[in-house]
């Protein structure tokens, strides 16, 4: 796959340059800020940008706000974010115009190299990929607040499996559930959501997006 990096740290920036020039990817950028990037997609046309979220001058929401940009211009690039912390905003603002081909990581609980490639790989086959502790700390409010609280615990797990990106197949060899059951789970997920059923809206898109905006 054609990548374009935009990190600031240097050593982080430079791994990432050799991990993945290594496992047969190309590189054709690797930029210590955001605000080139836009158009650094725009001449390299790459498959996925890996971006941090807080990066130079500010380090509020440069990354961020260089992914929406990047989505809106070129909705099929994938976008794999990279973060130190859990930004329920800023994920819910990134997942907005849809949850394909979207990733949210935090940096320190990328253990494994492994895990790394293979959510750069799912991200690049269109899956939204988000890790379980953004999952856990998304969901963790009180039912007061949650209007995720009318899901039952099953529901609730569908629906998190569902957000971390896995297909309703993924979803029942997750869960030991019958695709039947799965989709199933989903319709009542949808409706409990109160989601609308018109064909111009994609179901499975919205529910992540009130996942993540909860």
């Amino acid at each position: 796959m054609r990548l374009i990096i935009a990190e600031d740290s240097a050593l982080l920036r430079e791994g990432l340059v050799r991990l993945l020039a290594e496992e047969g990817h190309e590189i054709v950028a690797a930029l210590p800020d955001a605000e080139k990037l836009p158009d650094a997609v725009d001449t390299h046309a790459p498959d996925i940008v890996i971006v941090d979220i807080r990066m130079p001058p500010t380090h509020t929401d440069e990354g961020l706000r260089a992914a929406v940009e990047i989505r809106e211009r070129r909705p099929s690039t994938g976008v794999l974010v990279l973060s130190q912390h859990v930004e329920r905003r800023y994920a819910a603002q990134l997942f907005a115009a849809g949850a394909e081909g979207i990733g949210y990581l935090l940096k320190d609980r990328v253990a494994q190299v492994e895990e790394f490639l293979d959510a750069l790989e799912r991200v690049g086959a269109g899956s939204a990929v988000i890790d379980p502790e953004v999952v856990r700390q998304l969901l963790g409010r009180s039912a007061r607040t949650d209007p995720l609280a009318r899901l039952t615990a099953r529901e609730r797990d569908v629906l998190e499996s569902l957000a971390q990106g896995h297909s309703n197949a993924g979803i029942g060899e997750r869960l030991h559930l019958s695709q039947s059951a799965v989709e199933k789970h989903l319709n009542s997920v949808f409706d409990k959501l109160e989601l609308p059923r018109t064909q111009s809206h994609n179901r499975r898109v919205l529910a992540v997006l009130r996942y993540l905006e909860a």
